[in-house]
């Protein structure tokens, strides 16, 4: 059986990246809009609600128009915006980290592909709070760091392009400095917490990859865990995943450094426990593509649960 994909906002940084991991699939028909009809309404309400699966590519406002033009009941919609990642009708589409995620991806005809920072974050912080070691109400800090595509199409150009009226050649920034960036909320409800983590993002003068870090002093946690009870917990939620490796304490204690293109290209994530264990101190770290794992990869990989195929086809 072949299933008809539409990706509304197929020619922007996540779409192309998805509409490349789609082609040359024989079991998906990919529908595309004539360019010159991007903006008329009833030619994108045809095609939205002709395909068997739709992917979201777009900003939040029009994504939350896009669903609003989906009459056909039948449509499955896939949506890597930040609109629905809170929404309680919508499976979030992080099945690894969440128990019973996957099921709920499966059942659903309404998925929100998480975002990059929030994967690498909610696959640190769910397990260790599941478990008991990490408390719902802990104060967390998150610092991250992420190559420019993240930002999309303008801050690509910021990077690139020295035409461009905002063209920068500074090595390393920080952003979000009011500490309200888009994925906190999603990161809070899904990893857990009772209270909304400290976010500290920053962008390198790289293309993609990113690395995103979770410092905790083991001594102020109730149970006091030790390194090796963390990364145990990290690596009994994820035993047996296709996409998500967690190191063991001796490879984790063996790496002096990382990159953060690590893994570009792939639709994998590596989780670390580095630490000091006389000192009752913690660095957890997760490594992925934000346009791989945090984007286009998992949007392919909830694409796949929902239409009920191999969940790692075309990765």
């Amino acid at each position: 059986m072949t299933h008809t994909v539409f990706i509304d906002g197929e020619a922007g940084t996540t779409g192309l990246q998805i509409r490349e991991r789609l082609e040359g699939r024989t079991d998906l028909q990919l529908l595309s809009i004539d360019p010159a009809k991007r903006k008329d309404v009833g030619a994108r309400a045809e095609l939205l609600n002709g395909a068997d699966v739709v992917i979201l590519c777009l900003p939040d406002d029009a994504a939350l128009e896009a669903v609003s033009l989906i009459t056909n009941p039948a449509v499955k919609i896939v949506d890597p915006s930040t609109a629905h990642r809170v929404a309680p009708d919508w499976a979030y589409g992080f099945q690894e980290a969440i128990l019973g995620q996957r099921e709920a991806i499966a059942a659903s005809k309404r998925v929100s592909n998480p975002g990059c920072y929030s994967t690498g974050s909610i696959a640190l912080i769910r397990p260790l709070v599941d478990a008991g070691l990490l408390p719902a109400e802990q104060p967390v800090s998150i610092n991250a760091v992420s190559g420019y595509s993240g930002g999309g199409r303008q801050m690509i150009a910021e990077f690139e392009d020295e035409s461009a009226p905002d063209y920068t050649t500074v090595a390393y920034r920080i952003y979000a400095t009011g500490l309200s960036h888009k994925h906190v909320p999603e990161i809070a409800v899904h990893g857990g917490l009772t209270h909304k983590p400290i976010f500290t993002p920053a962008v390198g003068r790289y293309h993609q990859g990113m690395i995103v870090e979770i410092p905790l002093h083991l001594w102020a946690l109730p149970k006091k865990p030790t390194l090796a009870a963390l990364q145990a917990a990290l690596a009994e939620r994820y035993e047996g995943e296709q996409f998500v490796e967690v190191a063991s304490l001796a490879e984790a204690q063996g790496t002096k450094t990382l990159d953060p293109e690590g893994l570009n290209g792939t639709n994998r994530m590596k989780l670390f426990v580095f630490g000091n264990e006389a000192q009752g101190q913690a660095r957890l770290v997760a490594l992925l593509d934000n346009l791989g794992k945090g984007a286009s990869g998992a949007c392919v990989q909830n694409m796949n649960l929902i239409l009920g195929l191999d969940e790692a086809a075309g990765l």
